[in-house]
């Protein structure tokens, strides 16, 4: 497409100096991003609140404002849904992103502004662009359409002054019209709410594109590929869209998923692009193919701080600006936005890779982990050992939890690992012991909670039937987008819900 191809071109020049400029001048462009947001909020309710008019300095903004998650900032919330005006952010918030993290049954609403779908979402949608082009100077990307998995639900009132649905649904709703011509499948589609309906009429209607790209979650994208080859009877992907060169994902780690989408696209020429997003915000993509990492994108209207794990739970925690971080540490994500969430903390845990410029990897939850025992399990060591013992046996796999199994009087600790394979280990005793190996090498505590089975045994591998974790995620009725299946859990709500299904 000509026109588009044009149009992007002067928008890639211009916006490309802008995001080096920040990759070389981080701790300037935050301090801009935090006095624009106290400056614009200094009028609003909470900015009266919290005397944000007399705010000099980073450090009296963290002696005003407490560190908050989600049940800090809903009574706010609340009155926003109500159409209350000027409370949070500047003028009114119509719409509410509905989000329940992974499984949780209690629904989080959070507010978007105009400002926090133009600035951040949709900027960090262009952005991802800007970079591929930087990467691929000779892609043909706009010749074809990209293939959008998004979220389940339609857009729902609360009255006639706020609605409400998935940030995916938000986003499409609120597309400009051009954006029809590149991206598939239709409005009506893409915001069905019942997703195996969903699921075939995008197979049905997207095989008959040009699809260039596809953005999603790696998980739920899995099930709609593989639908697009049993409906068409093709061997892999290409059959069907020959021009497929990038899949844009996030959501949760590519790691488990990365050779079955290397086998369904068997092409040199297909990349794979990283982007770290939420309904909270869009905060970073991946820049280079060639190194771990994230840069993190510090021009959104989001203000970021990073709390060392160790002070989770400490009422008045210690917490540091982007330019007071290590490369050692793994820091709990905080943010201010021009959402109206201020020092939110979002539930990522990530550590930086590189300061210069500022990339990071996200490396769990921050009540996503295994400590039963003192081992502090996160979700980066598990996925890394996981690939170990893959690699070495032969296995492939599709979806998996742990959690731990407790100490009894007569018993000692242990992690229960239940997975569900698209290919089965040539030998389960291996795979066993080389998952464990490796945990010990990628994580310390594990190791030594493991010492001549002092505190930890040897961990169980339960194999999960066929579909396990889908009929879960169904009976719970969280089917597509943006559900996602715990990897860890620090207790067994989780794994004991699973087992019962597992027959």
């Amino acid at each position: 497409m000509p026109i588009i191809n044009d149009i992007f071109s002067l928008f890639n020049a211009r916006r490309g100096t802008e995001i080096e400029y920040f990759r070389q001048n981080a701790g300037a462009v935050q301090e801009k991003q935090f006095r624009n947001l106290i400056d614009r909020a200094k009028s609003t309710v909470y900015g009266k609140q919290h005397d944000f008019e007399s705010i000099r300095s980073v450090n009296a903004f963290k002696e005003r404002v407490p560190v908050q998650d989600y049940e800090g900032l809903m009574p706010h919330i609340i009155r926003l849904r109500q159409g209350e005006k000027n409370l949070l952010w500047p003028g009114e918030i119509k719409w509410f992103a509905k989000s329940s993290g992974t499984t949780s049954a209690k629904s989080k609403f959070i507010p978007i502004s105009r400002e926090a779908l133009n600035d951040c979402h949709y900027q960090g949608g262009r952005d991802t662009l800007v970079i591929y082009n930087q990467l691929i100077p000779d892609s043909n990307l706009f010749s074809g359409k990209t293939l959008t998995l998004g979220g389940s639900h339609q857009i729902n009132s609360f009255s006639n002054d706020s609605v409400y649905g998935d940030l995916s649904a938000i986003l499409i709703e609120n597309l400009p019209f051009w954006t029809n011509f590149v991206r598939t499948p239709g409005r009506e589609i893409a915001l069905l709410d019942e997703w195996e309906k969903k699921l075939q009429l995008i197979t049905e209607t997207t095989i008959k594109e040009n699809v260039t790209a596809l953005a999603g979650v790696p998980s739920w994208f899995l099930v709609l590929l593989k639908n697009v080859l049993a409906y068409t009877g093709k061997k892999d992907l290409l059959e069907v869209w020959p021009n497929l060169e990038l899949f844009i994902h996030g959501g949760v780690s590519f790691v488990p998923y990365r050779q079955q989408y290397q086998e369904l696209i068997p092409s040199q020429s297909m990349h794979y692009l990283e982007t770290y997003n939420a309904s909270e915000g869009f905060f970073a993509i991946q820049d280079d193919f060639s190194s771990p990492g994230l840069l993190l994108m510090l021009d959104y209207g989001v203000f970021y701080e990073f709390m060392p794990l160790s002070e989770l739970g400490n009422p008045y925690p210690k917490t540091y600006t982007i330019e007071e971080t290590d490369t050692e540490t793994d820091y709990a994500l905080i943010i201010s936005t021009n959402g109206g969430l201020w020092r939110y903390l979002i539930g990522d845990t990530v550590r930086f890779v590189s300061k210069k410029p500022y990339k990071i990897i996200i490396t769990g939850r921050t009540k996503h982990f295994i400590n039963a025992f003192g081992e502090e399990l996160m979700i980066e060591n598990a996925e890394k050992a996981l690939q170990v013992a893959c690699n070495a046996t032969g296995a492939i796999i599709k979806e998996y939890t742990a959690a731990p199994v407790y100490m009894g009087s007569d018993a000692k600790g242990a992690h229960q690992w239940l997975i569900e394979f698209a290919n089965h280990p040539d030998d389960f005793g291996k795979f066993t012991n080389h998952l464990d190996n490796a945990l010990k090498e990628v994580n310390s505590d594990y190791e030594a909670k493991r010492y001549k089975d002092m505190t930890l045994v040897m961990p169980e591998v339960i194999i999960a039937r066929d579909n396990l974790f889908f009929d879960w995620l169904k009976k719970k009725k969280k089917l597509g987008g943006q559900n996602k299946v715990p990897r860890l859990a620090n207790n067994r709500e989780y794994m004991d819900d699973l087992l019962k299904l597992n027959l």
